[in-house]
């Protein structure tokens, strides 16, 4: 896990430079918020864009909606294997998950996971969130700074997570930090690589202790993900770093995606006094707001696949075995297929039509989650405030994966 040293220069003017030079796995494009021309001059002139650096290696950028589309959604075509993300695992330090394997092992180990997400399951759940959401939203101060960030965002998902685990409740925020810890890009993240496993293996053996504690009791009505995994045919006699490897995406996927929603949500309606205005008066957008937030923020920037022949795409000639990275951030822009797509519309028609969620085999399994919590969190927001004011600069993460925020400081108005 480690990164090209793309700190010893300045970023270049996407226009300035030749289209082959444009890199756009550069994390500080998203910590800058500067990613949106590279990715405008890719769709226009290079759409399967090729790029060799020197830790990343050969990979293929795919910037439009559509290509995105073909190729999420032949597996036969692009594997998950290895690895999702650009930067390959250290060969001594693998963690297989089954967002990263091909069926059908892939399908048997998320069959295994997929009922904790299922409409029953999250009707039982509604009641809970809200209860949470109004606990979180009634204990912040009005007329305060604060960092939104960490009071409501972290602080919800956190306590999602905690429940969707059975996890001690008191020590929630230890999957918060996990789940930072792996999502860090190489040295971006503040922690050098031998720290980052000592953490992550801290994680395995907490977790080890819950599902042998688990695998002791009578699988009950009210599964939590860990005595699902402790009990699932597939999933029962995993090895330690393929365990691993399914915490793993289980706490990124339940924390990172709806936490940064969470904050770039009240971001875009700031930015956006308009769509705020329309949003109080009448919140009944909020559930397609809701979709048009996840489309705007695009928490997770890009997923990648392995080529398992050669083949082409958009015109270019792609070899066996080459990553092809997909872009969702990118496709998300794509004014091709979405009109006007870089404005923030709350009441947009077709919302529900975007790539943050994938397509396919992979497409995402806590979507409806999300999107639920998403929709209390607003529901009961509009219930208290006026307003939700930004103050200050937001601070982004560095990472060229997932897409989202340190800080976010407001100040509660109310009604």
């Amino acid at each position: 896990m480690s990164e090209p040293n793309y700190f010893e220069y300045p970023i270049p003017d996407p226009y300035a430079i030749p289209v082959e030079d444009i890199d756009v796995s550069d994390p500080r494009l998203l910590e800058q918020d500067v990613w949106g021309p590279f990715f405008k001059r890719l769709r226009a002139e290079d759409p399967v864009h090729f790029t060799e650096n020197e830790v990343f290696g050969r990979f293929w950028s795919v910037t439009k909606f559509n290509d995105i589309m073909h190729v999420d959604s032949h597996h036969d075509d692009f594997s998950s294997e290895p690895s999702i993300v650009i930067d390959d695992q250290d060969a001594d330090f693998m963690l297989p998950m089954f967002i990263a394997m091909d069926p059908p092992k892939h399908d048997e180990q998320r069959k295994v996971a997929q009922p904790v997400v299922a409409p029953m399951n999250l009707a039982k759940l509604e009641k809970l969130i809200r209860a949470r959401v109004q606990t979180i939203l009634d204990s912040l101060p009005i007329g305060e700074r604060f960092n939104w960030v960490d009071r409501v965002s972290i602080e919800l998902t956190t306590q999602m997570l905690a429940t969707l685990f059975d996890f001690p409740f008191e020590e929630r925020r230890k999957l918060t930090f996990w789940s930072d810890v792996a999502t860090a890009t190489g040295s971006a993240g503040g922690i050098i690589e031998d720290e980052r496993r000592a953490h992550l293996l801290e994680c395995l053996e907490y977790f080890t202790r819950l599902r042998e504690e688990r695998a002791k009791q009578p699988p009950g009505e009210d599964l939590d993900l860990v005595s699902m995994l402790a009990h699932g045919e597939s999933t029962r006699n995993m090895e330690p770093m393929e365990y691993l490897g399914n915490l793993i995406l289980l706490i990124v996927g339940g924390n990172d995606t709806t936490r940064n929603s969470i904050s770039g949500g009240v971001l875009f309606l700031n930015q956006n006094p308009g769509e705020y205005d329309k949003l109080r008066n009448n919140p009944r957008v909020i559930p397609n707001m809701v979709s048009e937030i996840i489309r705007y923020q695009t928490p997770l920037a890009h997923m990648r696949r392995v080529a398992t022949r050669d083949l082409e795409l958009g015109g270019k000639q792609i070899t066996k075995g080459d990553k092809v990275v997909m872009w969702y951030v990118s496709g998300n822009r794509d004014d091709e297929v979405i009109e006007r797509p870089d404005e923030f519309i709350v009441d947009r028609a077709k919302a529900r039509h975007h790539l943050s969620f994938g397509f396919g085999i992979h497409r995402c399994m806590g979507n409806r989650l999300a999107e639920m919590q998403l929709r209390i969190l607003w529901e009961e927001i509009m219930k208290r405030f006026h307003m939700v004011e930004v103050v200050g600069d937001p601070v982004r993460i560095r990472s060229n994966f997932v897409k989202g925020y340190a800080e976010l400081p407001v100040v509660l108005h109310s009604h």
